[in-house]
């Protein structure tokens, strides 16, 4: 039997209005990182992270930080889209997003979510 490999990556490319883009999904031990482009480049990076915090509602809540690039709402809005999508799959682990997108419209984001799930590593 062969080992498994210590990090495990996939990626896919698919073109959404026009719009060449990639998804990379890595599964490290501690986190999961994700790459979401349609410049070729990683672009903005995102930290999100599962808030500890117990609430009343029954949806997860995460916190999302901007570690590099633009600080901008749609980025948190973004980035804490996936991760809702990747915590479902992957047990609420931490989530590393590089978001670099010319096409930020509700379509996209369902295309990529897609992508992701095509790619999924976790």
């Amino acid at each position: 039997m062969a080992p498994q490999p210590v990090i495990r990556s996939r990626q896919t490319e698919k073109t959404i209005n026009g719009n060449p883009t990639q998804v990379v999904c890595t599964e490290f031990s501690n986190y999961i990182f994700i790459v979401l482009t349609q410049y070729g480049k990683i672009g903005t990076l995102v930290s999100i992270t599962p808030d500890t915090r117990s609430g009343e509602s029954s949806l997860p809540m995460f916190s999302t930080r901007v570690l590099l690039g633009k600080d901008e709402p749609l980025t948190h809005v973004y980035a804490k889209n996936v991760a809702m999508f990747v915590s479902q799959e992957s047990g609420n682990r931490p989530v590393l997003l590089g978001l670099s997108l010319k096409d930020n419209s509700a379509e996209t984001m369902k295309n990529v979510k897609y992508m992701i799930k095509a790619c999924q590593v976790w």
